[in-house]
């Protein structure tokens, strides 16, 4: 919608009416209608020079220690009951009460009253695989009837049947459906999402695949952020069954290469898992990824013991993802080894399974976990944290205070991003979301809806009811 345009003018004028009651039905403000007019066009134009957030009935802002939380820290989310906030250009520039915050608002600065409403960092989504072609809709009914996803994958579908989809389309075809599901996760409050390759498996596809979340990141359109990995060793390509060996060589000799040098991807992650990609070639494709400044990630312990967890520790990567099946003895190794678990409960869900991480433990050693959405075609199409909110919580008992740091602080330094985002502090990047709930547990227990009212993005408005 631009402005100028008969649509924006209406739009623009409904909005104006909306928040004017807003504003005029709730006492005891002070009186910035003046700033109604501007607040409403600067969701057509650039970001705004000063911003004010105002009658927040809890600011979340996770403030504290610059590092990813963990133990009791998870529960402590610096929240400032009639919040206020202000945001100069892209940066927060103070948080604190109301009272502190309203008399540094003047004449050119734009006003948004959240009405009572709960405003909180935009989450930060540490696992998906955001760009694909097709779907899998009939592999869920397969499922439903009682076919397994690894009878699936085994008869070439899964995974493979995804690839073949994404390698028919072409990158403008990628970014133009992947574009729908970045709406999708702004919708619900999520501002960052790691974004992983692995649904091309060949050096054209991948880097197709890689091209395309560059080119969404850089989109001004798009407003959601980006942190690229490679997942080339997401499965064996079926051209490549017979000579696995020669599928790893290309991947470490060309497909990582070839992304470090173009800098297409901050992180490599390697499926380890039995009938997929053993410890010993996991070890030799993230080594070599590590050789060429990547940060390292892996999937580990999905569907069996497989040792990734310990496999993780071993190599000192940035995180472990999955881990349904990690053993006491591989929650050690990973406190040892400082590896945060990135936890996804919505992917356990639509399997159908009731084996989910054992994320009371994790906690209760000290890891600084994490929970994500796992956004896929096949075993997690979904982009909806509070869905993993709920779902952390009545599946994993995991505290609605816990599962808030594990999607937002510690996500953010999982991605190397904690000094930017992950927390509403002076100096960082203003990505917030107003929800449409009082308190921060409504967000898990409201389940089955996304409660997002209002979505910023480096201080400019992303999503808006």
């Amino acid at each position: 919608m631009k402005p100028g345009t008969a649509r924006f003018q209406r739009a623009e004028a409904a909005l104006e009416a909306s928040v004017r009651q807003t504003i005029g039905s709730r006492k005891g403000q002070p009186k910035h209608a003046g700033s109604v007019r501007s607040l409403v066009l600067i969701l057509g134009k650039a970001v705004p020079e000063l911003l004010a957030i105002i009658n927040c009935s809890q600011l979340v802002t996770l403030a504290g220690p610059a590092r990813a939380r963990v133990g009791p820290e998870l529960r402590e989310l610096s929240i400032i009951s009639d919040g206020a906030m202000l945001v100069r250009g892209d940066r927060i520039e103070k948080v604190g009460a109301r009272a502190e915050i309203e008399p540094l608002i003047n004449a050119v600065c734009e006003v948004m009253d959240a009405g009572g409403r709960l405003v909180m960092p935009g989450f930060v989504d540490a696992h998906t695989h955001p760009v694909f072609a097709g779907t899998r809709a009939d592999e869920f009914a397969e499922r439903v009837a009682g076919t397994t996803y690894q009878q699936i994958a085994a008869r070439g579908g899964g995974i493979q049947s995804t690839v073949r989809a994404t390698r028919a389309a072409t990158q403008d075809d990628l970014v133009e459906i992947a574009k729908r599901y970045a709406r999708w996760f702004l919708r619900g409050g999520t501002t960052t999402i790691e974004a992983k390759s692995g649904y091309g498996l060949s050096v054209e596809d991948e880097l197709k695949i890689l091209r395309a979340i560059k080119r969404l990141g850089e989109d001004a359109e798009t407003h959601l952020r980006y942190v690229p990995t490679f997942l080339g060793a997401h499965e064996v390509p079926e051209e490549y069954r017979s000579r696995r060996e020669a599928y790893i060589e290309l991947l470490i000799e060309e497909m990582i290469p070839l992304i470090s040098e173009q800098k297409l991807a901050e992180c490599c992650d390697v499926f380890c898992e039995q009938n997929v990609f053993s410890v010993a070639e996991s070890r030799q494709i993230l080594s070599a990824a590590r050789t060429k400044g990547m940060r390292l990630r892996l999937h580990a312990d999905q569907f069996s013991l497989s040792g990734g967890a310990k496999l993780a520790a071993e190599l000192g990567t940035a995180t472990a993802d999955h881990l349904e099946h990690t053993d006491a003895e591989g929650i050690g190794a990973l406190k040892a080894a400082n590896v945060q678990p990135v936890l996804l409960p919505a992917s356990v869900y639509a399997l159908g399974s009731a084996r989910y991480p054992a994320a009371r433990a994790m906690i209760d050693a000290g890891l600084a976990i994490v929970l994500a959405t796992d956004f896929n075609p096949g075993s997690s199409p979904t982009t909806s944290m509070p869905l993993v909110l709920s779902l952390a919580s009545t599946q994993m008992k995991v505290l609605p205070e816990e599962a808030i740091s594990a999607v937002t602080i510690n996500a953010a330094y999982s991605l190397g991003r904690g000094e930017q985002i992950g927390s509403l502090e002076t100096g960082k990047l203003a990505d917030f979301v107003i929800h449409d709930v009082q308190d921060y547990r409504h967000l898990a227990y409201f389940f089955g809806r996304e409660h997002a009212w209002k979505v910023y993005v480096g201080g400019r408005p992303a999503f808006a009811l």
